[in-house]
């Protein structure tokens, strides 16, 4: 990119958008193998997510879910969630990243935009994932920690309006012009985040986000095909994913896929 010029960023919603399932969730069952949670909590887990799938995650749902998982994690040390999500990250998120989001993701960085993944699970999980898909950067809730276990309050909850001040916040600190930013998203909770760019684009829209995108001319994608990235580029380490599949064929296909979009949208 020439010096001086404004640096553009591409900002990613993690559940339903780049993953087929909430990631917080996904955890379950390594957290119940080191005994964090009971069966109970499985259960109740495996519910929510099921209901998280089928129907719009809207506000309540989400309230919901969150305060299910904080409740969940109260007490848990920290240093042993992050260490089980390091053993477990690739085995549990890997399948689960859709073939089309990782084909986008890799036409950003080929056309030398940042990506920054924005999500409301817990900066212990979304930041692995980050790494693991090649992203820049990662915003995240944060749940407040005494004597290095969770306190069961949230510090910072990344969703709804709050997106867009993380948004904003990195926006000041790097460059971005927002402007000429991108955004992804699945759910009409992230209307304000899809708002604060200038290049919004649904994937796998909730009913009210459709009819929003609808009225508003938004580009909309549907992503269908789950699959492992290992399996895409078996060469690959974690680190290399996203800047090798950049020179393959799936930065062609996601650069042709923002390209129609931004044309589609123009007209």
């Amino acid at each position: 990119m020439p010096s001086g010029s404004t640096r553009i960023a591409a900002f990613f919603d993690l559940d339903k958008t780049i993953i087929a399932k909430s990631s917080s969730l996904a955890f379950s069952r390594p957290f119940f193998d080191q005994g964090l949670i009971n069966r109970r909590s499985v259960l109740k887990s495996s519910y929510a997510q099921f209901m998280f799938l089928l129907s719009a995650a809207d506000h309540d749902q989400v309230e919901r879910m969150r305060k299910h998982v904080t409740e969940m994690c109260t007490g848990w040390d920290v240093e042993q969630v992050s260490s089980i999500v390091h053993e477990t990250l690739h085995d549990i998120v890997d399948p689960l990243v859709f073939a089309e989001a990782a084909d986008l993701i890799a036409g950003h960085k080929a056309r030398g935009h940042d990506v920054v993944i924005v999500s409301a699970s817990g900066t212990e999980i979304v930041e692995p994932i980050g790494k693991m898909l090649g992203a820049d950067y990662s915003m995240a809730s944060r749940m407040k920690v005494v004597d290095g276990k969770y306190a069961g309050e949230v510090e910072f909850y990344c969703y709804g309006e709050e997106k867009v001040v993380a948004m904003n916040e990195i926006a000041a600190s790097v460059g971005y012009d927002l402007t000429k930013c991108f955004a992804y998203s699945d759910s009409i909770t992230d209307l304000p985040m899809l708002r604060a760019v200038g290049h919004p684009t649904v994937i796998n829209p909730d009913r009210a986000l459709r009819k929003e995108a609808s009225t508003q001319g938004w580009p909309m994608l549907s992503f269908t095909k789950p699959i492992s990235l290992r399996s895409r580029l078996p060469a690959a380490t974690p680190a290399t994913v996203t800047a090798s599949a950049a020179v393959g064929v799936g930065a062609v296909i996601a650069g042709a896929l923002t390209y129609t979009a931004l044309h589609r949208r123009r007209r």
